[in-house]
């Protein structure tokens, strides 16, 4: 591909003055892209030959491909050297190149097929899939070879197919548990491989080979058909009314759909105007992708120009260049004959191939990544819906190529010929390079050879796969990217195959039982070898000769069936009884109704049944922020005009501050919701009174103000009612929103817009009387105050996260042209015009500030009032810009920098980014848990921090440390640079906790596992994170992470927030949760140990990939508090047991050989053996494991810090494994020798006078007093004494007696056993023996848990016994999600320390007055108190923060300290209202002090800083070298923005 050069539409054909949008850059590059992004992509030829040898090469990608540390796709892709995959050609209508196709004349390059499955198996790779996972478990493979063991008669088993009964049943129920959990995925990829799509048929596409399914494809169809045949027959028996799936699914593809006769889809009806076009650059991030902006004459994306073979020279001439511009692109080849064969038809998606065309129709969802080629809006513009994406249900606006617009029908399809030159699949969802090329004659020359010409491809002109086309007819593109090359399935990865840590660590405890199984063995073969090896002893005499004939090989075999024998020393019982236990502890999960959100019937769905143990140990969550904090839904709250504040709100920051402060703010919440509820009614009853609305509807009103309303209506004066109106207006005007009109009576206006922020605004704007009915070509109409009138748009310049503004120029009725802007504070007011508005400024920016501290989000209104002549010399400048061939961008930012000065301020605005219900409080009682909360989101700083203060995750008293490496966008900086200031970042803020992140420091690091102070909190961007986690710097980068209370990547990439979960996993080896909602949290979800989805209105990615879904974030602190801690504890406490009566019991066995020369004899009856782990002990050690309690529900939430024994790994540790195993040894020997000497040093007879001393009389002695002593232990180490755990400890007890009372009359059975039960019963011995063994047994393990209990006692026996005392009898009478923390000391108050501790600090620095009139106390206390700074009082005016030399500094700062004097004796010239605001007098009573760090040296409002901003861009000719502002050091912690100190010298 050559330089691309832009496209100009004919003057003529458009009116001097047309509307038109311009707009900018949206995308980050890296710093090998950044240089890169516009470079040829014919280099690519040079390399086809070396990446397509005489092979089929894939086309296709592996999931997650090659990436940098930080998960970033190297942008320098496009021009590949042959490494990796190769870029793709894909060719339309024209015939395949001969180095394309293989000696048969197929074509070369294979792609994915469209198919995707994110399930693990199929019908025919389950059975093996599942066995080879399955047989990973060491224990698998040991039982596997006992079983092969007992089929030999010589080592003595007993009967083979009942021994391998065991591991049948696991392997089967774990098969089948395996299998249920993925069935749903096989559901609902079915659901979405078979979802209708409307592709082009009729037509050759010449980049596949048509029927090319392989023979081993057609094996793997049959059988997914002949399973799933089976599997629906049997379905059908419980659900005889649904349809077989795939009879619905053939019924979808039937009808062709013709071709149709395309219209243009009424623009109003969409509400936006016709003319638009977008600019392509190069700086827009992740968040905001913005509207193309259009119209003629501005160029197009992507430029047409002639020539192929290399980039456009200096020499071409000016004329040149001009005639090409004009050149209007047309894919259609006109001399090709129409077939009329084509013909668009339903097909099913995963029927779709690289190079098709297809047709999308409004709401549909995308079902590859595809080229737009054109679309029912005539310039080429569609909306898409992200939500399944990011989360996001605003609407980012597509375009398509400029040279495919002319395509309607399926007739044009067949006649374009075009090559797509595109960069290989690659992840990143932001960026996206490629070019179309195809061949046209010029307009002047019909005749003349067709001029080769070429188009850019970028991110705007690609629909991802997975999103939603939104208020557009149709769109009609071609297939680039299918399957697992899509960008979302790049960033899903491979669904993992997670096994508990518990489990992983369980296979070292099962090699050390093996290794001690083989120690006995060992022992039992050479003392039995050696014992044939005797001559001297009765052995040699008596016995008919050893089984193996020679004592060595005797020895031998006595090995192996000492390994049978013993083999319940590795207990398969133990891994039957866990599946059970997790089975049920999910079903219990899954049927908590504390987890039930009703909303969309949606309980918390465990995906993942064997991890549950895990969610009780996790020691770090990351989280996303669109949709799973927040809502996603903005909120106009309040709002200063003309310097008055206007609004009631009570949010979720106010109520943190104040619970910091220690009001009791369930009583204060419930009394202010009851305020606004009031105000509600007075604001309604006075906007009817004033202009009965029909747009207004009651429940959809969020800026509560009945004052506005009275200013509105004229009550307080002329002049605060038309800043109202004007202000109302400028909101209605400053927009690109779409207007959807909804029937009914009455009717109902809904917005959509690119940011839910834009929406809000006029959504406020209708809602006050100022509605957007719709936008024409030229303009918008409006409906003010019952009156239609339409305002002329004569130019908007779009918001995007470089510029922080928008602008709208627009004619007013009255003939007047009045430029409207909104934007970030600090970019509106270094925009003001100089020595106005000083008053206003200040007022409005304190307003601000105090919006800020509740959390809202802020933006400033501002307006200029323009001559004709200076918006005519302007829209000159700004056409030459828009049609400049190099550096555009550029050139369009400084022609709309110099309109937007001299700006008038109308007020502003806050918005409430609304929290999902319970947020903060789950979020403080995660930090009282010792749980550490990041949040990793593709969202802005700003916007982050703002939710990080709602959420309770950033409070008033933390430094914020921000790690930020500024790109550079010429992209001349190295590599290397940018690790040096990365690492300059890194050591500065280690410096701060004494650290320079060493080994030493690191090793600590690993032990720690306390929660840092509240003192710190980090934020990073995407760009600077991918050089933080290179090898050299990821260290640092963790050490300073796990100082931070709290950590806010904004602006990440999907494979960054894996990677971030990857480094905090491995690099401190802690269990990690990630919780999100959408496509681009899959890879995080599937990164971490655990993974939570988010069930909702956001798209259905997380949870198709999540381990646990649920309704709402609240719900994760039940989850993990509750069911993860009781789940672990359970587990750990089940394993241990489970090992205990497993070693006394074989230890029985292995004590009696000592008297049978080690021949491997049974002292127990078979049938005690198989009955040991089947009823005698098995049922209490599972039923602890799924019901055990050690603190009520309640409880486990009031009292987060129990969660901490988890997260320190303390329940399942070696030590307590090795001390149940002692015990166990202990117990066996205790077990066996005491019921030995009964039996040997009395006499045992039966009535006949017969001795009866043999060894199952023996088994039966030791049996008894051993299940009892196990089932006692068991019950002892069980929290919950409730009756059905007596009554199955006392069953089981009971089963022995009963077994054996049975079982020893049957005759034919029963053997040497026959009436052993009367015989033993009888006996005295025996019954003493069932007294003094349990008691000898159990004694220790008595005095150790009261010492322990006693002397050290655990958090949860402090606990325990405080609920015995009647302490939580109040906070167990209330519901889960209301208990109130508690400390370890039982003190109401879950963070009380941290809350007094925070209190004392407030009382330290706030000054109380208390006889002090309430309005006449400073806003601020004496510490910030504006006094302090003589550089607040005078706006903008006046300073020169950008300080270029000292000595204008002082002298500034000398005419400010006399301008103040004279500001102060200043008459008010507005109107000064005074009257009773609750919301603003809380906030002004509450606020403490303002945001440090971060917050004032950035993004963030303040007064102090706004007041001092220079509106230094309002002087023409401004130096391009002069310093812009900057705070990055204005405030150190503890110095506030008032203060003088805080100046940047």
């Amino acid at each position: 591909m050559v330089n691309r050069q832009p496209e100009e539409e004919e003057a003529g054909d458009q009116p001097p003055l047309s509307m038109q949008r311009s707009r900018w850059a949206t995308r980050k590059l890296t710093v090998k892209s950044s240089s890169l992004k516009r470079l040829s992509l014919v280099h690519r030829k040079h390399n086809r030959a070396a990446s397509n040898e005489k092979k089929r090469a894939s086309g296709g990608s592996e999931s997650l491909r090659q990436t940098d540390g930080a998960g970033n796709t190297d942008g320098a892709s496009v021009t590949s050297d042959g490494d990796g995959d190769a870029p793709r050609t894909v060719f339309f209508n024209l015939p395949l190149p001969d180095e394309l196709k293989d000696e048969e004349g197929r074509p070369l390059q294979q792609y994915t097929r469209n198919k995707i499955r994110t399930a693990k198996y199929t019908p025919l790779s389950f059975i093996p899939k599942n066995l080879w996972f399955q047989f990973h478990n060491i224990a698998n493979i040991f039982f596997l070879f006992v079983v092969i063991l007992v089929i030999f008669p010589i080592f003595g088993g007993v009967n083979p197919g009942l021994n391998a009964v065991p591991l049948i049943f696991i392997i089967v129920v774990t098969g089948i548990k395996d299998a249920v959990e993925d069935y749903r995925r096989t559901i609902l990829d079915i659901e979405l491989n078979n979802a209708p799509v409307h592709r082009l048929s009729g037509w050759e596409n010449v980049n596949v080979e048509e029927d090319n399914v392989s023979t081993w494809r057609r094996f793997k169809k049959a059988n997914s058909r002949f399973f799933g045949k089976i599997w629906y027959s049997i379905e059908s028996l419980w659900k005889r009314k649904d349809v077989e799936p795939s009879r619905k699914i053939s019924a979808i593809y039937d009808d062709p759909r013709a071709s149709i006769e395309t219209r243009t889809t009424p623009w109003e009806s969409v509400g936006s105007p016709r003319s638009r076009q977008s600019f392509v650059s190069a700086r827009e991030e992740i968040q905001m992708t913005p509207v193309p902006s259009p119209l003629p004459p501005q160029p197009a994306k992507g430029e047409l120009h002639p020539g192929a073979e290399g980039p456009r020279g200096p020499s071409t001439s000016e004329e040149a260049q001009a005639h090409f511009q004009n050149v209007k692109g047309d894919l259609i080849n006109q001399e090709i004959p129409i077939s009329g064969k084509a013909r668009f038809h339903k097909d099913a998606w995963k029927n779709l191939v690289v190079g098709d065309f297809v047709r999308i129709y409004n709401d549909d969802e995308l079902p590859a990544d595809i080229i737009i080629l054109a679309t029912s809006d005539p310039d080429g513009q569609c909306y898409v819906e992200t939500k399944n994406l990011d989360g996001e249900t605003n609407l980012k606006v597509r375009t398509a190529a400029r040279c495919g617009r002319t395509l309607k029908h399926a007739r044009d399809c067949e006649r374009a010929q075009f090559i797509v030159e595109s960069e290989p699949p690659q992840p990143n969802l932001y960026k996206y390079n490629g070019a179309i090329k195809w061949r046209q004659r010029l307009p002047g020359n019909p005749h003349g050879e067709p001029v080769e010409m070429s188009e850019g491809l970028t991110i705007d002109n690609m629909l991802l796969r997975g999103c939603n086309l939104r208020n557009t007819e149709w769109a009609l593109g071609i297939v680039l990217f299918t399957g697992h090359d899509t960008k979302i399935m790049m960033n899903a990865g491979i669904t993992p195959s997670k096994r508990a840590r518990i489990a992983r660590e369980l296979n070292f405890n099962v090699i050390c039982n093996f290794g001690i199984l083989l120690v006995m063995c060992l022992i039992v073969a050479i003392a039995n070898g050696s014992s044939w090896a005797k001559t001297d002893a009765s052995l040699y005499w008596f016995e008919y000769g050893s089984i193996g004939g020679t004592p060595g090989l005797t020895g031998f075999i006595t090995f192996w069936a000492a390994i049978i024998v013993f083999q319940n020393l590795v207990p398969i019982s133990l891994y039957i009884s866990l599946e059970i236990v997790r089975t049920l502890q999910a079903f219990f999960i899954y049927s908590d109704v504390g987890m039930y959100y009703d909303k969309i019937d949606q309980p918390c769905v465990p995906k993942s049944w064997n991890i549950s143990d895990d969610v009780g140990q996790i020691e770090y969550i990351f989280s996303d922020k669109t949709g799973t904090l927040t809502q996603n839904v903005m909120e106009f709250k309040k709002a200063s005009i003309n310097g008055q504040p206007y609004g009631e709100a009570y949010t979720e920051a106010q109520a943190g501050m104040n619970k910091r402060m220690g009001v009791d703010v369930g009583q204060e919440s419930a009394k202010i919701i009851a305020e606004i509820a009031a105000a509600k009614v007075r604001a309604i009853q006075g906007l009817r009174e004033l202009h009965d609305n029909p747009y207004l509807h009651d429940e959809d009103l969020t800026f509560i103000a009945p004052d506005f309303v009275e200013d509105l209506a004229g009550k307080n004066g002329l002049q605060q009612q038309r800043a109202n109106e004007h202000f109302m207006l400028a909101l209605a005007l400053c927009h690109t929103v779409i207007t959807e009109k909804q029937p009914g009576d009455p009717p109902k206006i809904t917005f959509k817009a690119q940011s839910p922020d834009e929406a809000a605004l006029v959504a406020t704007a209708r809602d006050m009387g100022f509605t957007v009915l719709g936008m024409s070509s030229d303009g918008i109409d409006l409906n003010v105050m019952g009156e239609d009138k339409h305002f002329e748009v004569l130019n908007t310049i779009e918001f995007n996260s470089s510029r922080k503004r928008m602008s709208s120029i627009v004619r007013m009725p009255d003939g007047k042209i009045l430029l409207f802007c909104k934007g970030a504070d600090s970019v509106i007011y270094s925009r003001l015009k100089r020595g106005e508005q000083s008053e206003l400024r200040r007022e409005t920016a304190q307003h601000l500030e105090m919006f800020a501290v509740e959390g809202l989000r802020t933006l400033c209104i501002a307006e200029r009032q323009l001559t004709e002549q200076q918006y005519i010399d302007w829209r000159k400048e700004y056409d030459l810009a828009s049609t400049a061939l190099e550096h555009r961008e550029e050139k369009l930012e400084v022609v709309a920098d110099k309109i937007e000065q001299e700006l008038t301020l109308l007020g502003g605005t806050a918005i409430e980014d609304r929290l999902q219900d319970g947020v903060p409080d789950s979020i403080a009682l995660l930090g009282d848990a010792g749980i550490k909360l990041w949040v990793l989101t593709g969202d802005k700083v700003e916007t982050a921090i703002n939710i990080g203060f709602s959420c309770n995750l950033l409070n008033n008293d933390m430094d914020l440390i921000r790690l930020q490496v500024i790109e550079d966008e010429s992209g001349d900086s190295t590599e290397d640079e940018y690790l040096r200031l990365a690492e300059a970042d890194l050591d500065k803020g280690l410096a701060k906790f004494g650290m320079t992140g060493s080994d030493e420091e690191l090793k600590h690091a690993l032990k720690d596992h306390e929660p840092p102070a509240a003192t710190h909190g980090l934020v990073i961007d995407g760009f600077t994170l991918r050089w933080v986690l290179s090898d050299g710097l990821r260290q640092k980068f963790l050490l300073l992470c796990k100082q931070c209370k709290s950590v806010l990547c904004c602006r990440v990439s999907p494979a960054q927030k894996a990677a971030v979960v990857s480094m905090v996993k491995h690099g401190l080896d802690v269990m990690t949760l990630s919780i999100g909602d959408g496509a681009n949290d899959v890879a995080m979800i599937q990164e971490a140990d655990v993974g939570v989805g988010i069930a909702g209105v956001e798209g259905r990615q997380a949870v198709m990939s999540s381990d646990y879904a649920i309704g709402q974030f609240r719900f994760l602190q039940r989850l993990v508090l509750v069911h993860g801690r009781w789940s672990y504890r359970r587990l750990a406490e089940t394993i241990s047991n489970f090992f205990y009566k497993n070693m006394v019991w074989t230890w029985a066995i292995f004590w009696f050989q000592v008297f049978c020369n080690f021949d491997i004899s049974y002292i127990f009856d078979y049938t005690y053996i198989l009955m040991f782990n089947l009823f005698f002990t098995s049922v209490p050690v599972v039923l602890m494991g799924v019901l055990d309690q050690d603190v009520s529900d309640t409880v486990s939430l009031a009292v987060p810090q129990l969660y901490r024994r988890g997260i320190e790994r303390l329940e399942w540790t070696q030590t307590k494994f090795w001390a149940y195993m002692l015990d166990g040894i202990y117990q066996s020997v205790v077990s066996f020798f005491i019921p030995f000497v009964f039996v040997v040093l009395t006499a045992a007879a039966s009535g006949n006078g017969l001795d009866i001393a043999e060894r199952t009389r023996l088994g039966c002695y030791i049996a008894h007093p051993a299940v009892i002593t196990i089932n006692t232990y068991i019950l002892i180490n069980t929290y919950r004494w409730d009756w059905l755990m007596l009554l199955v400890v006392a069953l089981s007890d009971l089963f022995i007696f009963f077994w054996t009372g049975v079982y020893s009359m049957a005759t034919t059975s029963a053997g040497s056993f026959y009436q052993s039960a009367p015989q033993v019963y009888q006996e005295l011995t025996f019954w003493m023996c069932l007294i003094v063994t349990p008691t000898i047994c159990l004694l220790p393990r008595l005095v150790v848990k009261c010492i322990q209990k006693q002397r050290f006692p655990y958090d949860v026996d402090i606990i325990r016994e405080q609920i015995r005392l009647g302490q939580f009898a109040s906070i167990e009478g209330k519901t889960a999600a209301e208990g109130t923390p508690v400390d370890e000391n039982g003190i109401e108050g879950a963070s009380a320390g941290s809350s007094e501790s925070s209190t004392r600090r407030g009382k330290a620095k706030h000054a109380h007055y208390a006889s002090v009139d309430e309005d006449r106390r400073p806003i601020y206390p004496p510490s910030v108190t504006t006094t302090h700074n003589t550089r607040t009082q005078n706006g903008s005016d006046g300073t020169n923060y950008t300080m270029h030399d000292r000595d204008r500094r002082s002298l500034d700062a000398r005419l400010e300290e006399d301008e103040i004097t004279e500001m102060d004796q200043e008459m008010p010239v507005r109107p000064s209202i005074d009257r009773a605001r609750p919301s603003y007098d809380r906030i002004r009573a509450s606020m403490d002090r303002v945001r440090p760090s971060l917050e004032a040296s950035n993004d963030f409002t303040s007064a102090a800083r706004l007041s001092r901003i220079e509106s230094s861009h309002s002087a023409q000719g401004q130096s391009s070298g002069q310093r812009r502002f900057n705070l990055t050091t204005v405030r150190k912690r503890g110095l506030s923005a008032f203060s003088k100190k805080s100046i940047d010298p």
